[in-house]
C-alpha cells in the first residue's frame, strides 16, 4: 500500500474507489512531452500578491502588530471554483459538518446522510467555501492554521504542550492498561512524551498535542481508540486515530483499534510516537505542513491533489489553530519568528467567500393558498405587494427560524419582484417547463437560485461546456438579461443567463465562434478515471460510470503511457483527462444530436492493468490474456515461458516490452487455482503465521476493501460454495 492511504475515512473511500476502477489496456504508443502540468511555487512576500484581492490588507495588519513573523505564499496554480468542486460534489463527504448544523450548511444532494460517523453530514458548498477561502482566516485569532509545523525547539516546549493538555485529564496521571489487563506507569510525564515524539519525527509538538486534543477530546476521558479497554482490544492504543474510518461509530472505533493492533501500538507512547512518524511522512514532510493543507490538500509536491486530508471535519483546522494560537498567547510567544503558509488560488471571488446563511437555497413553482397575501421586503418586514389565492410564483429560500411567530420565506413574483412570503400561505405546485433543451455553457457562469443577479444566491459555479438540461426559458427579463431554468444531472437546479448556453454547434454570441466541444458517452464497461493530468500515474480527481455523458473540449490532447488522452468536463463540472483508448476510442463514444451513440461499447471486466500489475479473475488462462492483449510473453514464478493453462500470482506478462506481475484474485498460494489451499493461506496469515507480499496482499483482498481480513476469508468461503463471483 502506497503511503497515507490509510488516514481517515475520506482516503478509505477514495482509495477503495481506485482499486475498484478499471485500469485498461496499455497501448504502445509514444507518449508526448507534458505541458499539463500543475505548476506550483512557495514565495516570500512581494508585490506580487496584489494580483490577488483581498490578501495585502490582511497580511500587512498582521506585520504591523507581529514584525517577527514570516509570511509565505503558496501560489496553487488552481483553478478557485475547480477546487471548489473537487472539494464537494466530486467525492461527497470529503468534507463534513456536524449533524446539529442548519441545512444551509449541509449538502443538497447528501442531506442527513450520515458521512463519517452518525453525528456527521457532508458540507455544503457554501460551507466548503466560507472554510476554504485563506482570507477568512488570515486575521489575529486564526493565523494560526497556516503555522508551518516544522519542530522549532526554541519555542516549542514541555510547558506549552502541558497547557494545552491541561483539561485532558486522563493524560494527567501517565499510567495506562498493557494487553494482559494490568496497570502499567509509564517512566515520564504525557508531554514530555509528546515533545519526544515531535522532535524525534521533526514536527512542533504543539500541533501534535493540538491534533491528539481534536481527536480524543478533554475531559477526563479519552475517546474509546485510547482507553485501553475496549472490548477485543485491551491494551492496544490510536491516539491519532490513524485508520478510524466507517459508516458507525463502532465500525470507526474497531477499524482505528484493529490498524493499532496490527502495527503492535500497546502503549501510548507507542502510538503517539508512530503517530507523529506518519503525520510528519505522509503529510508534513510531503508538501502539508499547515493545519490548512493537511484539511485542503491542494499541494503537488507528492504529485496528488485532493485525496490525502487528513481531516474530513470542515472547522478542524481553524479549531486547531486557535488552540495552537491560545498556547503561544499564554507563553508570551506570540511575538516570536514564526512562519504562515497561505495558499493563493487564480479566478477567486473579489470578496472573501460568506458564511452560509440560515436559510435553504430551493428552487420551487409554488402558489398562493389565499387571497391578499403580503410580500414584504424582509421577514415580517414592511409591504412590498401582495399576491392572491391561486398566484404561482417561485420560492428561492426555505427560512430555518420563525420570525414573529412564522417561518417566512423568499420568492420571485411573475414580473420578477422578490420578497418575502409568509409559509403559512404557501403550497407547493408540480414543476413548472416549457422546453426540454440539452445545452452546454459556453463561458463560466454563475447557477443561482432564482432569475437575477440582485436577490439570488450563488448555488454553484458552471464550467464552460458543463452540459445542462434547459427547462424553462425566456420567462424573466432582470438585470439585463434574459433567464432559464436549468437542471444538473446530480438533480440541483436553478437560473443561468440564456446568452451563455449553447446547444451543440451553434455560435456562441461572447466570442462569435462555433461552438467545437462535443459530447462523449463512456462506454467502458467499469467506468473511466477523471485525472488532474494525461498519465496514468497521474492524480484521479472523480470517477465516472458507464453511461456518463462528458463534455470533450479537446480530442487527442495527448498521447502517455499507452493511451490517447482527451481533455474533458464532467457533469458536475470538474475539468480532467480521460483515457479513451487508442484512435478508435474504446472506452466513449460520441453522442449526436439525438442522444445515440455511434459505437459499440467496448471493455474488459475479466482482468485490468494497475501499475505494474495485470490483475485478474480466478478463471484468467494463458490464452484469454494473450486474447486480450497482443505481442505477449507470460513466465511462471520459475521464469519458464508458458503457453497454455492457468496463470497464478507471481507469474510475469511482458505486454509490448512492458512487463508485469499477475494477481490473480483470491490465488494467495501462487497455484493459479482458487481452492481450500488459498484459504488456509489466508488463515495463515491473518494468524500472523506467515507474511504476504505486495502482490499477495492484493491477490488476497478479494472483497477490494484495501485490506486484509475475515471479510475476505468469508468472500474466500463463498466463491468455494459458489456463492459469489470474484470480478474486477
Amino acid at each position: 500500500m502506497s503511503k497515507k492511504r490509510e488516514y481517515s475515512a475520506n482516503k478509505i473511500v477514495a482509495i477503495i474507489m481506485l482499486l475498484t476502477m478499471v485500469f485498461y489496456t496499455l497501448l504502445n504508443i509514444v507518449s508526448n512531452s507534458s505541458v499539463f502540468a500543475v505548476t506550483q511555487t512557495r514565495e516570500s512576500y512581494s508585490d506580487k500578491i496584489n494580483n490577488y484581492s483581498g490578501y495585502k490588507e490582511l497580511v500587512d495588519a498582521l506585520k504591523a502588530s507581529h514584525p517577527n513573523w514570516n509570511f509565505t505564499f503558496l501560489y496553487t496554480g488552481l483553478d478557485w471554483n475547480q477546487v471548489l468542486k473537487n472539494e464537494t460534489t466530486a467525492i461527497h463527504g470529503r468534507n463534513v459538518v456536524p449533524a446539529s448544523r442548519s441545512s444551509a450548511w449541509k449538502c443538497a444532494s447528501c442531506g442527513e446522510t450520515p458521512h463519517g460517523g452518525s453525528d456527521w453530514r457532508c458540507a455544503s458548498e457554501a460551507a466548503v467555501a466560507y472554510y476554504m477561502d485563506p482570507r477568512n482566516w488570515i486575521n489575529e485569532s486564526y493565523i494560526f492554521e497556516f503555522e508551518n509545523l516544522s519542530f522549532n525547539g526554541e519555542i516549542q516546549t514541555v510547558e506549552g504542550v502541558q497547557k494545552i493538555i491541561a483539561d485532558m485529564h486522563y493524560m494527567d496521571n501517565p499510567t495506562y492498561i498493557d494487553t494482559s489487563g494490568n496497570t502499567v506507569t509509564m517512566s515520564k510525564s504525557y508531554a514530555q512524551v509528546i515533545v519526544d515524539a515531535a522532535r524525534e519525527a521533526g514536527i512542533s509538538p504543539y500541533h501534535l498535542a493540538s491534533r491528539i486534543r481534536q481527536e480524543q477530546g478533554a475531559g477526563s476521558s479519552p475517546g474509546s481508540t485510547a482507553t485501553g479497554t475496549y472490548s477485543g482490544y485491551t491494551g492496544y492504543y490510536n491516539y491519532m486515530n490513524i485508520g478510524a474510518t466507517g459508516s458507525t461509530d463502532r465500525e470507526v472505533i474497531v477499524n482505528g483499534l484493529e490498524y493499532a493492533k496490527n502495527r503492535g501500538w500497546t502503549s501510548p507512547e507507542i502510538s503517539i510516537k508512530e503517530g507523529a512518524k506518519s503525520l510528519a511522512n505522509n503529510y508534513i514532510k510531503d508538501g502539508q505542513d499547515t493545519l490548512y493543507l493537511q484539511k485542503f490538500d491542494v499541494d503537488y509536491t507528492d504529485g496528488e491533489l485532493y485525496w490525502y486530508q487528513y481531516m474530513q471535519n470542515l472547522s478542524a483546522a481553524v479549531t486547531e489553530g486557535a488552540q495552537v494560537r491560545s498556547t503561544y498567547s499564554n507563553l508570551g510567544l506570540l511575538n516570536s519568528s514564526i512562519e504562515f503558509v497561505i495558499p493563493v488560488y487564480e479566478n477567486m471571488p473579489k470578496t472573501a467567500s460568506a458564511e452560509p446563511v440560515d436559510a435553504s437555497l430551493v428552487t420551487h413553482n409554488i402558489t398562493s393558498t389565499g387571497d391578499d397575501v403580503s410580500i414584504r421586503n424582509a421577514p415580517a418586514g414592511s409591504l412590498i405587494t401582495s399576491v392572491n389565492k391561486g398566484d404561482k410564483m417561485l420560492r428561492i429560500e426555505l427560512a430555518e427560524n420563525t420570525v414573529s411567530g412564522r417561518y417566512w420565506d423568499k420568492v420571485v413574483l411573475s414580473d420578477g419582484t422578490k420578497g418575502y412570503m409568509a409559509r403559512d400561505y404557501i403550497q407547493l405546485i408540480d414543476l413548472y417547463t416549457n422546453c426540454n433543451d440539452s445545452m452546454v455553457t459556453n463561458t463560466s457562469v454563475n447557477l443561482r437560485n432564482g432569475p437575477g443577479t440582485s436577490g439570488t444566491s450563488i448555488i454553484t459555479t458552471l464550467s464552460e461546456g458543463q452540459i445542462v438540461t434547459r427547462i424553462e426559458k425566456n420567462m424573466y427579463n432582470l438585470d439585463g438579461y434574459v433567464w432559464d431554468r436549468i437542471t444538473l444531472p446530480d438533480g440541483r437546479g436553478g437560473y443561468i443567463a440564456q446568452e451563455f448556453l449553447s446547444a451543440q454547434g451553434s455560435t456562441n454570441p461572447n466570442t462569435g465562434t462555433v461552438t467545437t466541444s462535443e459530447i462523449v458517452r463512456v462506454i467502458c464497461k467499469s467506468g473511466l478515471k477523471v485525472r488532474v493530468e494525461p498519465g496514468t500515474d497521474k492524480s484521479v480527481l472523480t470517477f465516472v460510470e458507464k453511461n456518463t455523458l462528458l463534455t470533450r473540449t479537446k480530442a487527442n490532447a495527448s498521447n502517455a503511457d499507452g493511451y490517447i488522452w482527451d481533455k474533458i468536463i464532467t457533469p458536475d463540472g470538474l475539468e480532467g483527462y480521460v483515457a479513451r483508448g487508442d484512435s478508435t476510442e474504446q472506452y466513449i463514444e460520441v453522442v449526436n444530436s439525438s442522444g445515440e451513440g455511434s459505437s459499440t461499447p467496448t471493455g474488459n471486466d475479466n482482468m485490468k492493468i494497475e501499475n505494474s500489475s495485470l490483475i485478474c479473475i480466478p478463471a484468467t488462462t494463458v490464452d484469454s490474456i494473450k486474447a486480450t492483449y497482443s505481442d505477449t510473453k507470460i513466465t511462471n514464478k520459475n521464469g519458464e515461458v508458458v503457453n497454455s493453462g492457468n496463470v497464478g500470482t507471481g507469474y510475469k506478462v511482458t505486454i509490448s516490452d512492458k512487463e508485469y506481475i499477475v494477481v490473480k484474485l483470491g490465488d494467495t498460494n501462487g497455484d493459479g487455482k482458487i481452492n481450500s489451499g488459498d484459504l488456509f493461506y489466508t488463515q495463515k496469515y491473518l494468524l500472523k503465521q506467515i507474511e504476504f507480499d505486495d502482490i499477495l496482499i492484493k491477490a488476497c483482498d478479494v472483497n477490494k476493501d484495501n485490506k486484509i481480513n475475515s471479510g475476505d476469508l468469508f468472500y474466500i468461503q463463498k466463491y468455494l460454495l459458489k456463492q459469489i463471483e470474484f470480478n474486477i
